[in-house]
């Protein structure tokens, strides 16, 4: 019997979330997309778990988590927060490689790695090597978001680039080349141009109409650094109860004596919650969506369609978000706040209160409705092709 070189397409995906859960939603939103087009999907984390995803259907393997001690993305801590010791990390990339050894898969995707999570090198470069030693050998694909964290130590990019020509097939970015590339941020990309590919940006599906409405969502995000913005949305509503309702997501990770603390400051046409599932179908309505820039909201954004302010995270040196916020405000789609506007000023209500003011009278700029926002469907779609490419001249 001939076998359909087409069928039956394993997939081995790494992701590690270390503070917030973008990496992880981005991930499970390709997986989902690999496993509608026929594909078996294993998909490994290695953060603390985030209710909701991977999502339905997608294979999980949780290793031991792991994050981050602070917002500099310094230290690992183990699931109980105290510091991961040799053994803990020995017996996640122990169970990895077994992992591995189980799936078989014909393709391994790393997110993030070689172009970020240095710190989680002790395991992966185990399992590059294990890649690279199995027979036969399944192709390896770096998944990247479109703009990198720009890196202040020297020769940390000559490392990417090297463990890219020596291990990877493929460098999938999920971005549209029309509004970044990765040689934007990343400074040795033309070494690398022969195995890049873009899959356009990793948007969500279209959400359902909104079974409730607000003028304002203000979404502070996964990870634990977006109680100023917070702070800022109840002071900004008591100062502009003419902008009407307004829902501020505070997120899993804000202390709950704070979030109480802020509810109680709250007027009453706020409302203030942990957690909305209905988010994206959110946006569709609102006037105006006030968040941070990281790679997932700004796609939910794109996605509905809304105004949207701006207010990057640049805690330690990081400059993706800004990077990010300041392209889409020099095209005409959104308005930027920077954070120390509201992190260096007692008057940051005041600061926020302006800023909605300016976005909510700028017009969208209708080019911006063009970027590329199916990369969920295409990155499926690219991998599937290249399994397919492989097995066909195997045989």
């Amino acid at each position: 019997m001939t076998q359909n070189p087409t069928a039956d397409i394993s997939v081995l995906f790494y992701v590690q979330h270390l503070l917030g859960i973008g990496h992880l939603a981005r991930a499970s939103r390709v997986a989902q997309a690999m496993i509608e087009k026929g594909m078996r999907v294993t998909l490994v984390t290695g953060g603390l778990p985030v209710d909701g995803f991977p999502g339905p259907g997608v294979r999980h393997v949780a290793l031991p988590p792991i994050a981050v001690s602070d917002g500099g993305f310094t230290g690992l801590v183990d699931g109980t927060g105290q510091p991961a010791e040799a053994a803990y990390l020995d017996a996640r990339r122990d169970l990895l490689l077994q992992v591995f050894r189980d799936t078989a898969p014909d393709v391994v995707l790393t997110e993030a790695f070689p172009f970020g999570r240095r710190q989680v090198r002790f395991e992966l470069l185990p399992l590059l090597d294990a890649i690279a030693a199995a027979r036969p050998r399944p192709l390896l694909v770096a998944s990247v978001r479109d703009i990198l964290q720009a890196r202040a130590k020297p020769g940390r990019d000559a490392e990417t680039v090297d463990l890219v020509q020596r291990h990877y097939d493929l460098v999938l970015v999920h971005g549209d080349p029309a509004f970044a590339r990765l040689g934007d941020t990343f400074p040795l990309a033309d070494q690398i141009a022969a195995k890049v590919a873009y899959s356009g940006i990793v948007a969500p599906p279209a959400p359902s109409p909104p079974t409730e409405s607000f003028d304002l969502v203000v979404s502070a995000g996964g990870g634990a650094v977006g109680a100023a913005l917070v702070q800022a949305a109840v002071q900004a509503a008591l100062l502009c109860p003419d902008l009407g309702s307004w829902c501020v997501i505070v997120g899993p990770n804000l202390p709950e004596a704070e979030r109480a603390r802020l509810a109680a400051l709250a007027p009453s046409h706020v409302s203030l919650v942990r957690f909305r599932q209905d988010f994206p179908s959110l946006l569709t309505a609102a006037r105006l969506s006030i968040s941070q820039a990281g790679y997932n909201t700004v796609a939910d954004i794109l996605r509905a369609g809304c105004r949207a302010l701006l207010v990057p995270y640049a805690k330690g040196g990081e400059t993706e978000q800004t990077e990010r916020a300041l392209r889409l405000q020099a095209v005409g789609r959104v308005t930027v706040l920077t954070e120390a506007a509201l992190t260096q000023t007692a008057r940051s209500g005041h600061a926020l209160a302006s800023a909605i003011r300016r976005a909510l009278a700028q017009d969208i700029c209708e080019n911006t409705q063009t970027l590329a926002i199916e990369g969920a469907a295409q990155s499926a779609d690219i991998l599937h092709e290249i399994v397919t490419k492989a097995r066909e001249s195997a045989f």
